[in-house]
């Protein structure tokens, strides 16, 4: 073993405890560090051994360091006192209870950092919570914890709880994205206000919108919509990564570029899309052949848009949701590509549209411009919940404890 890390955090108000842990061998880089903690002082961030009372450190020994600058003889009695006392006896009882093995008590060493707020000032709730977050920081790095399975389950569910943010990504379709083309803030404003709340809606900065406002119109419908999912449909042609910059800067999830640009620039449309960690989306609106033109691509964007322009749409042409699965026939298999449909799409051809393998739902007027934007969303929502009937309804519907 060269090392193990473990992290934990416990409690709530002031006296919570957040607990980093090192464990390794003393003849390892963590034993280096153990070593060098404790001979090298830090103004403010004093590293200290831990004892369960003066003269009896726990084994192995633990190092504690404080993560917040001590500023004061305040400040360091809760260090020196409920928080050194809590983590050296959690320790203690770890191997007690056999956690931590005995015959690694001598080889072992242990650096726990921890985090005390300046304003804490219950010493029963400081022992509390620094004693939970020590053994169960302990616990997880002695387990290997987490398992993939349980980091890639959580990654899109999890909000946390100091950010106080939640970063939606497009990881559970069906979707439904809501055009706001309408050039006036007010009234995409106004749309926004009266969706009902649903996991599934996402929301479209519409090019009309965009063209009046600018990108920043991102951020304007970011201050109504602050966890929702937001695409800036730039309709890019030219001058890709300085769109997809512009974009990213304004807090967009995701950025749309046009399947009619030429290759390079949707090569590096996607690369910069990628590198910002946002989604690249292409509509491929009047492109004359998507399957060809995705082909000619060096890698597949995120979400492939098959779009029948309003125009278009007043002469009856047929949406091409077909290509969806000649498509998927080409691309690889482990592809999570998402292709969403747009143009002129109801309640009544939603379902032909999921059935044809679209994963979003591009509506328009028929939600923005309804007398009652709750009712017209909700048709479509219901639409989900009748094509999909093992569908469990909202994220963590069934989940009653959140670490």
């Amino acid at each position: 073993m060269t090392y193990l890390i473990g992290e934990a955090l416990v409690g709530k108000g002031q006296e919570l405890a957040h607990v980093d842990l090192l464990v390794g061998e003393k003849e390892g880089p963590v034993g280096t560090a153990f070593a060098q903690g404790l001979a090298t002082l830090s103004s403010g961030h004093t590293p200290l051994l831990g004892v369960i009372r003066p003269n009896l450190p726990p084994k192995p020994h633990v190092l504690i360091v404080p993560k917040v600058t001590v500023k004061n003889m305040e400040e360091a009695n809760k260090i020196f006192g409920p928080a050194q006392a809590a983590v050296a006896k959690a320790i203690a009882d770890a191997v007690e209870e056999g956690l931590v093995p005995k015959d690694k008590l001598d080889t072992w060493v242990i650096i726990a950092s921890i985090f005390i707020h300046p304003e804490a000032k219950d010493y029963r709730k400081i022992y509390h919570y620094n004693y939970s977050a020590t053994k169960l920081a302990l616990s997880r790095a002695l387990t290997n914890y987490p398992p993939l399975e349980k980091i890639l389950y959580d990654k899109d569910r999890a909000t946390h709880p100091v950010a106080g943010l939640k970063v939606p990504r497009l990881w559970r379709p069906p979707y439904l994205q809501i055009a706001l083309d309408n050039p006036s803030m007010e009234q995409a404003t106004r749309v926004i206000k009266e969706l009902p709340k649903s996991d599934r809606i996402i929301l479209e900065a519409g090019t009309p919108l965009i063209k009046r406002y600018g990108v920043s119109a991102v951020s304007k419908l970011r201050e109504v919509a602050p966890d929702i999912f937001i695409i800036a449909d730039l309709k890019t042609l030219d001058t890709a990564q300085v769109e997809v910059d512009i974009a990213y800067e304004e807090t967009a999830d995701a950025v749309v570029v046009s399947g009619l640009a030429s290759n390079e620039s949707i090569d590096r449309f996607i690369y910069e899309a990628r590198r910002l960690g946002i989604y690249s989306i292409i509509d491929m609106m009047e492109v004359p052949d998507p399957v060809e033109k995705l082909g000619e691509l060096k890698s597949l964007p995120d979400v492939v848009i098959l779009h029948r322009a309003i125009d278009v749409e007043a002469t009856g042409e047929k949406p091409r949701w077909h290509l969806i699965k000649e498509i998927k026939n080409k691309i690889p298999k482990d592809s999570k590509m998402l292709f969403a449909v747009a143009g002129g799409i109801t309640p009544e051809t939603a379902g032909e549209a999921l059935a044809a393998g679209a994963d979003i739902l591009i509506v328009g007027r028929y939600i923005t411009q309804s007398k009652d934007i709750e009712r017209a969303t909700r048709e479509f929502i219901e639409v989900f919940v009748k094509e999909l009937p093992k569908e469990p309804g909202d994220v963590d519907l069934f989940r009653y404890h959140v670490e």
